[in-house]
């Protein structure tokens, strides 16, 4: 059923999705839908929960090496965009400004504080706020993403490109995250 729901809901949203379709892709009778999620509100919440946990999962935060998360990130978002394009959706038809994932708690708390770790550690700019520092990095990665303005990366295009982009990933925020004294 999530997986039915992730591909609806990245392709049109949640005010264009059909709970009917969802449940036609599912194989499921969209009453079992409704009992399971009480609305299509609550599907989606469920679908955009599964999706970020996946991603949490697959890569972890670790302030050792910010730049090398940030590419990870990347690869993430070029073998699974609708992820993005789940996170768009919920910016665009629910969260207009702020925290987009406030609702899922404390979910960068962890992430901030190894950012101030590797600040105290002389590894990160000092001077920048950790939760400043940790939006450039998702910035940066998402820079060829499904939901860029300019140019949308692919998953089948030449590796050398994600090879390149990769590079320019890990160099851009080098420079940007290092401590005055190593620039």
């Amino acid at each position: 059923m999530l997986d039915a729901a992730t591909t609806e809901f990245a392709a049109v949203g949640l005010a264009g999705a059909r709970v009917d379709r969802i449940a036609d892709t599912a194989g499921v009778n969209k009453s079992q839908l409704y009992y399971y999620f009480k609305s299509k509100d609550g599907l989606f919440d469920a679908v955009l929960r599964d999706n970020v946990e996946a991603l949490l999962d697959a890569v972890p935060l670790s302030g050792e090496d910010l730049p090398g998360y940030a590419v990870q990130l990347y690869d993430y978002y070029i073998e699974r965009p609708e992820l993005l394009r789940l996170a768009t959706w919920n910016r665009l038809e629910r969260v207009p400004k702020g925290d987009l994932f406030a609702e899922f708690g404390d979910h960068d708390v962890h992430k901030l504080q190894a950012i101030a770790d590797a600040q105290r550690a002389g590894r990160v700019d000092p001077t920048l706020a950790p939760s400043d520092a940790f939006s450039l990095v998702i910035a940066v990665a998402m820079t060829w993403s499904p939901v860029n303005v300019t140019y949308a990366a692919s998953a089948d295009e030449a590796e050398s490109e994600h090879t390149r982009r990769r590079a320019v990933i890990r160099e851009a925020l080098s420079r940007a995250l290092a401590p005055n004294d190593h620039r």
